[in-house]
């Protein structure tokens, strides 16, 4: 999750440009500055730590969290006063 300076036009340019790399590197849009991606393990986290870190616009606060893929499964998500359901884990895939 981040928070970007978006005052003047080069910023916020910036700050789009940041949004549309992290969709790039797959994560999809929870809210409009938190981004989520599942990774299978430590060392996929510390690569896509990496490449975020490579791509972070000058300026603003950026936050990455961890949490398992059960901590995941207990989200409770609301839309409106509707109760969504539960979120699984993406499926993984084994490559051989």
């Amino acid at each position: 999750m981040f928070d970007l300076p978006v005052a003047e036009k080069a910023e916020r340019k910036a700050a789009t440009d940041f949004r549309n790399t992290l969709l790039d590197m797959g994560f999809e849009m929870s809210q409009l500055s938190v981004y989520m991606r599942f990774c299978s393990s430590q060392g996929q986290v510390d690569t896509y730590c990496t490449q975020v870190e490579k791509r972070l616009p000058r300026g603003g606060k950026v936050n990455i969290l961890q949490f398992t893929d059960k901590q995941y499964e207990r989200i409770i998500t609301f839309r409106g006063k509707t109760k969504q359901p539960s979120k699984k884990s993406p499926d993984q895939y084994d490559l051989f």
